[in-house]
């Protein structure tokens, strides 16, 4: 019993259970005593009955007439009935059978010695009559005591099978808790070690324990995407900056232990400082995307005119596009708000218009919209370039990912990952399709109700 009271499931099922008890318990109580006082309560009305008719008796004939009436009554009484008895002021029995002694007016119980059971209490209704006279009308209470037995002897057989019932109910409960809760822990144990691929199971009930399932499931996946994404960017910022720094090395090198002086050096200084700008701007980018994914900007947001943002982005951004050998054609739907980070927006749209840019060969026509699409905000950068493969999609997203093996073309592959956090951050979404030719990114934000 230790055990299992040690066991919060067990301490559950079984406090609800000794709770359920302790309410019939109550509950028997009061029926019985409310019962008793029923039946006590209707023997006293027709004790006063009674009563009353036999002293219309005794008012219509007197003395003689109740004595009659009196006997004629016991003579027609079963057994268990009414009991009478009527006395003189000096005590002296004048009729009935009723086995006491002249009582005081307005007893309600009499004891009485029955030759057969002994001492026992009726009810009974002493009225007092001229000269000193008494009249006793009783009725015995062995019927409502025989109820009352009956009441207790089923309400104790219900009881002990309620009891009886919450034991095995409240076994069984705990049992089942811990069952549900066991797969829980037991998931928990075995990712702790390390298998990050371990699930709760969820059944297809959908119940709250299936719910706290889901949730953690959630909570998992995203840990070990979390957890996915570190050892990604362990690899790709050791694999990015290997190349870099040792480029830097060299010509810091070839600065300290080749001849010449400082202008002669200068050309490989600057190239070294722009390899240092690299790098900051790569650590920058890596700080920038840990900041957005935090959530902690979240708190500043405001109310962004997305369509006078993306008005503005689009008649800076022309010169350029077309600089390039490329067209940019913008639209967009005016009235366009939500609730959100103005500089991380225009960020996004900088960086998809970059990535358009960047991966385009000249000639490309790249498209700049923003419309609304039910109760999100769809702002899409589209192009007629060579696109991208459907099994490579999916991994532009990811932090460092480039889909170039060489890696000539300037950049880490941190602008769509960037995009990707900028989106979940405002509780949108990021999708890359098809765009027949091309490719065709599109970023959904929540709108703001007018």
């Amino acid at each position: 019993m230790t055990r299992l009271w040690a066991s919060a499931a067990y301490r559950i099922a079984f406090t609800y259970s000794a709770a359920f008890a302790l309410a019939i318990l109550v509950l028997g109580l009061a029926v019985y005593y409310a019962a008793d006082a029923d039946f006590r309560n209707a023997q006293d009305v027709g004790i006063a009955e009674e009563s009353a008719s036999l002293l219309r008796e005794y008012d219509e004939g007197g003395m003689p007439d109740l004595t009659s009436a009196v006997a004629e009554r016991e003579a027609m009484n079963p057994a268990g009935g009414y009991h009478y008895a009527v006395f003189e002021v000096a005590g002296h029995r004048l009729a009935g059978s009723l086995p006491i002694k002249r009582p005081d007016v307005g007893a309600r119980e009499i004891q009485l010695t029955d030759a057969t059971e002994g001492p026992e209490a009726v009810r009974a209704l002493v009225s007092a009559l001229p000269k000193g006279a008494r009249m006793v009308v009783a009725i015995d209470s062995e019927a409502v005591e025989r109820i009352d037995e009956t009441i207790l002897s089923l309400f104790a057989a219900a009881f002990l099978s309620v009891i009886a019932f919450g034991v095995v109910g409240a076994l069984l409960l705990g049992g089942y808790l811990r069952q549900r809760l066991s797969r829980i822990s037991g998931t928990a144990q075995a990712i702790m070690p390390g298998d990050l691929a371990r699930r709760i199971p969820v059944s297809a009930r959908g119940d709250e324990f299936d719910q706290l399932a889901i949730a953690l499931n959630a909570m998992l996946d995203r840990i070990e995407q979390l957890l996915e994404n570190l050892r990604q960017v362990s690899s790709d910022v050791a694999h990015d900056l290997r190349t870099p720094l040792a480029r830097l090395r060299n010509q810091i090198e070839s600065v300290l232990d080749g001849p010449g002086d400082l202008q002669t050096h200068r050309p490989a200084l600057k190239r070294a400082l722009a390899q240092s700008d690299d790098l900051l701007a790569l650590f920058a980018a890596i700080l920038r995307i840990a900041e957005v994914e935090s959530g902690a900007l979240k708190r500043h947001f405001a109310r962004v005119d997305l369509s006078e943002l993306v008005g503005d982005l689009a008649d800076s951004y022309t010169p350029a596009v077309l600089d390039g050998g490329r067209t940019l054609t913008a639209s967009i739907m005016p009235g366009l708000a939500l609730l959100g980070d103005r500089e991380l927006i225009a960020q996004a749209a900088i960086n998809l218009l970059d990535n358009a840019q960047r991966h385009t060969p000249t000639g490309t026509a790249i498209a700049f919209e923003i419309s609304a699409k039910g109760n999100s905000i769809a702002m899409v950068v589209a192009d007629n370039g060579p696109g991208v493969a459907a099994e490579h999609r999916a991994l532009i997203t990811r932090r460092f990912a480039r889909l170039e093996a060489s890696r000539t073309t300037p950049g880490h592959g941190l602008g769509l990952n960037l995009v990707a956090a900028i989106a979940a951050a405002h509780g949108g979404s990021l999708a890359i399709d098809d765009n027949h030719p091309g490719l065709r990114v599109t970023l959904l934000l929540p709108k703001l109700a007018a």
